[in-house]
């Protein structure tokens, strides 16, 4: 199972993250006192999607804009992938045209002997 690093630094698996999500979006529906129903209803989900996902049950990722959006923390995912610039230089290279792909990673090459390197000069 893939591992990826939550918001305080630990390390889980993707299970636990979305366990985490769902409870903090739980928790701020509550201290907006909104029921289940009045948040689903807000975000124009089904009360079942929001149920699953503050059960940190699988969604899409729509459901999870549209609940952002009703709570009025959608400006909050700024933080979670920051808009990245091109340095000037780059610019400068692209001629002000924005990268569209990665380039070409080298790979290393294979050795056809299976027989570790040696110097040459020795036995």
């Amino acid at each position: 199972m893939a591992q990826i690093p939550t918001a305080n630094g630990l390390w889980g698996d993707d299970a636990s993250v979305l366990t985490e999500l769902g409870s903090r979006l739980a928790q701020e529906r509550l201290n907006r006192n909104w029921s289940q129903a009045r948040l689903a209803t807000e975000a124009g989900i089904s009360l079942s999607t929001l149920k699953r996902l503050e059960a940190g049950g699988s969604t899409q990722l729509s459901a999870l804009i549209r609940v952002l959006r009703a709570l009025g923390l959608l400006d909050n995912l700024d933080a979670l992938i920051p808009q990245s610039g091109q340095s000037p230089l780059d610019a400068l290279a692209m001629h002000g045209k924005p990268r569209r792909r990665a380039s070409r990673q080298s790979t290393p090459q294979k050795s056809s002997s299976k027989q570790p390197w040696k110097w040459g000069d020795e036995s």
